[in-house]
């Protein structure tokens, strides 16, 4: 069946159908992601609400889906465009095939388009809207629907409702605020040993005290982190008066908000396994994965009680802050991978070290 994809600056492709949502009409925010593999863990990241994926690598879906790869129980985004889809997957860990899953949360899947150049095209004009629809859409349908504003309620969306705990015997209590944790987060987490208290997004400080946490986590999650920053920042400056806190991703540019940083939104993001980052403290290059569209604006960090640690060597953005006083440091990219290079995994344990009293070189 026949697909049509609109980009906000006037250009448009002819694809294909594999797997059709309900609604004729697809109205999302368009992004790219370099990675080679992983596709799973890429739909499943709830980072990706209301958003729809372009991947680089040409063929996608011939390892199917598993029941242990995805990275939440539901995935979040609006559509995922590949240049060719595998219908005939070879793999025994295998489910599903791509199109069963995604049909399944009501996720546009298209192919047999150029993606090469879909890519280019958003490299150059930067992350915009677009319109998937079943049937060619007149001038004046796309005028009116490109006019619509995205919501900002993506991490409402994708945040729990309810408290969870994951309990150990003696571990060291983290209580992680989910703005849409990845679900190699909290087994990161785990296998270390520590006892996991996930909270909604907006729970209050005093609450998360009530808990007799020994460290905050702060996790990654979808959108603009100022349509959150005025509930997160009062909580953020009170909890790091208390506790250790590590933050990834979202949680990282909460964190920068919270200690009078600012931040911005990016040409097109860092989406993808492969984004080499600059570690200042131990003079080492890092291959990481990545999955956001804003950043701390270096020129903001003068005259705040942060510090940079790491930058991103393609584009010399913030990838890294620490706390000068402190225990409590951040980080832009995932250092739980999935998919992705294992290189910063030991920042969960740098994190265990600062519960444990040890000074964090993060």
């Amino acid at each position: 069946m026949k697909a049509y994809l609109y980009l906000e600056n006037g250009q448009s492709f002819e694809a294909e159908y594999f797997a059709k949502p309900e609604n004729d009409i697809i109205f999302s925010e368009i992004v790219f992601n370099t990675s080679m593999q992983g596709y799973q863990e890429v739909i499943s990241d709830p980072s990706y609400c209301d958003q729809s994926i372009v991947m680089t690598y040409p063929l996608v879906g011939n390892y199917g889906i598993s029941l242990d790869d995805s990275e939440s129980m539901t995935p979040r985004l609006k559509a995922f465009i590949v240049r060719e889809y595998c219908d005939h997957p070879s793999n025994f860990r295998k489910r599903q095939n791509l199109s069963e899953y995604l049909e399944a949360h009501d996720v546009a899947g298209i192919h047999k388009l150029d993606t090469r150049k879909l890519v280019k095209v958003i490299r150059e004009f930067g992350t915009m809207k677009s319109l998937i629809s079943a049937r060619e859409l007149s001038d004046l349908e796309k005028e009116t629907l490109f006019k619509e504003d995205f919501t900002q309620d993506q991490i409402q969306k994708v945040s729990t409702k309810t408290v969870s705990h994951f309990p150990s015997n003696g571990g060291t209590r983290v209580v992680m605020l989910d703005f849409g944790y990845k679900k190699n987060i909290l087994e990161s987490l785990i296998k270390r040993g520590c006892d996991v208290i996930v909270v909604p997004w907006d729970t209050s400080a005093k609450k998360i005290e009530s808990y007799t946490p020994q460290g905050i986590l702060l996790s990654n999650g979808p959108g603009d982190p100022k349509s959150i920053a005025d509930t997160l920042i009062p909580t953020v400056k009170t909890l790091q008066e208390k506790y250790p806190i590590f933050s990834i991703c979202m949680g990282h540019q909460i964190f920068a908000l919270a200690n009078g940083a600012d931040t911005e939104k990016m040409k097109f993001g860092h989406r993808g396994g492969n984004h080499p980052v600059k570690d200042f403290t131990t003079d080492r290059t890092y291959i990481t994965a990545q999955n956001h569209g804003y950043c701390v604006k270096e020129s903001s960090i003068n005259g705040t009680s942060l510090e940079v640690t790491q930058i991103n060597l393609n584009d010399k953005t913030i990838e890294g802050l620490r706390h000068k006083t402190k225990p409590c440091f951040s980080v832009q990219y995932h250092p739980e991978a999935n998919p992705g290079p294992h290189d910063t995994k030991y920042l969960f344990d740098q994190f265990l070290n600062a519960m444990n009293g040890e000074v964090s070189h993060a």
